[in-house]
């Protein structure tokens, strides 16, 4: 993974879209040694126009100005120690920012930004943030109840990334990175799993969530028929 930033540098990235009422998404590319990759920030409008940043991305002048619009930046949530890449930048920008990591992350994320917690009530029924049980407490999912149903938030538990041709499309599949397909990554899997019985009833339980809308994952598009996917995701941990 690229060296954390340590200033505002703005990479190439799509504009905030919103995708409910109370959530919306910006999509970016990230140069990484098989070529580029996309990478997903998530913005959840807390109640009393509070912001959650998970996964957080330095965005240009004009798409942080929408932002802003939409309330206070008040948790930066850094899913796992991979995903610092922009954290101090942010906390930089937003001091009174919470900054909020896995307790399995802590110490690598603490090493780039203060982290302020490792479980917090977010102060809205509607949004839960849990530690992925079987990751070795390294990585932070989210749940969000909208206007249409449940959107899922995942880190690097899952990819869902595009057909890729060529060699580098080769080699993503040899490492189990799909591509074209949801999947979850032998390197990824080396790293973050310890206990795959308790992954794959998190993703079971998950999939047994009758108005689960979406799947949100860092790295790709969103998963739109989640129940088969987590359920598929599942079967292959067995």
């Amino acid at each position: 993974m690229p060296k954390p930033n340590d200033h505002w540098k703005i990479l190439p990235h799509g504009p905030l879209t919103q995708l409910a009422q109370n959530l919306y998404t910006v999509t970016g590319q990230l140069r990484m040694p098989l070529g580029e990759t996309t990478r997903r920030m998530t913005v959840v409008r807390l109640s009393d126009n509070r912001l959650a940043i998970y996964s957080a991305i330095a965005l240009n002048d004009s798409e942080m100005t929408k932002l802003e619009a939409l309330g206070k930046p008040t948790y930066l949530i850094v899913p796992s120690d991979i995903h610092r890449l922009d954290a101090k930048p942010w906390r930089d920008r937003y001091p009174d920012l919470m900054v909020l990591a896995p307790p399995g992350s802590r110490h690598k994320v603490s090493e780039v930004v203060p982290v302020n917690a490792t479980d917090v009530d977010l102060g809205d029924p509607r949004v839960r943030l849990v530690a992925v049980p079987g990751t070795r407490d390294q990585e932070f999912a989210m749940l969000v109840d909208t206007e249409t149903g449940k959107t899922l938030i995942v880190n690097d538990l899952i990819f869902n990334l595009p057909v890729i041709p060529g060699i580098a499309g080769l080699g993503l599949r040899w490492l189990g990175f799909g591509p074209g397909a949801p999947a979850m990554p032998k390197l990824v899997m080396m790293k973050l799993i310890d206990d795959k019985s308790a992954v794959r009833t998190q993703l079971e339980d998950w999939a047994k969530l009758a108005d689960l809308e979406r799947v949100l994952v860092s790295h790709g598009a969103p998963i739109e028929n989640p129940r088969h996917a987590l359920l598929k995701l599942a079967g292959a941990l067995a």
